[in-house]
């Protein structure tokens, strides 16, 4: 299994703490079965974090016209909205909520340029709730795509996610198997779209990152 570079501090910080633990554990503890217990769960609970930083290895097929999924995780919202930041106008707002089980890096969604980048700071409320897309710590992205299209993509902390990683910095090419950032733990991904954009999902369809189609351009 191949991991992503957003983990590689983490994962050596920890596995050197489950380490010093079971070391500590096993000189102290002078019960063969708590110290036992105690290995096994660190080395469960390590498991499970480097299960979150997986890298999977997929097929991604480019498609100017097409917007994919920037995440893995379940479609929470399709609606009209109005994006207050910088299109200040009605869109259609497709949200994305990743759970701490699901594959955590965000793809573009879109071939085209970075043409916008703003990151907030901001709380860490469950990002599941509709204000997390105004009120969590977040980062603003928008790609002019390559068919003239405009869209604009949100990276959102959620309540156990401490760190947004981006790989978006203003005219820096926008690919559809290139990576946007990396949301460590529960976050959620906001795109809004232009009105009249063919929407190919339903509310709490799975999505697959960079596979999923959540919509074509007219």
């Amino acid at each position: 299994m191949t991991l992503h570079k957003a983990g590689y501090s983490l994962l050596i910080k920890l596995l050197a703490g489950v380490v010093v633990l079971n070391g500590i554990s096993f000189y102290f503890i002078h019960t063969p079965a708590t110290a036992y217990t105690i290995l096994i769960v660190s080395v469960i609970f390590y498991l499970l974090v480097v299960n979150f930083f997986r890298f999977p290895n997929r097929q991604i097929s480019l498609d100017d016209n097409t917007i994919l999924a920037p995440a893995d995780g379940k479609i929470v919202v399709i609606e009209e909205t109005e994006e207050t930041e910088y299109f200040k106008d009605r869109r259609i707002q497709v949200s994305i909520f990743m759970n701490i089980f699901n594959v955590h890096i965000n793809w573009f969604p879109v071939n085209g340029i970075v043409r916008y980048f703003k990151y907030h700071k901001g709380k860490f409320s469950a990002a599941y709730l509709p204000k997390s897309s105004t009120e969590n710590e977040r980062t603003t992205i928008v790609m002019e795509c390559k068919n003239g299209q405009t869209i604009l993509m949100r990276q959102i902390a959620g309540a156990m996610a401490k760190r947004i990683v981006s790989y978006a910095p203003e005219g820096e090419e926008a690919r559809q198997d290139k990576h946007a950032g990396f949301i460590k733990l529960g976050s959620r991904v906001d795109l809004y779209l232009p009105l009249g954009t063919n929407i190919q999902v339903k509310l709490g369809q799975k999505t697959t990152g960079s596979q999923t189609v959540i919509g074509t351009f007219n």
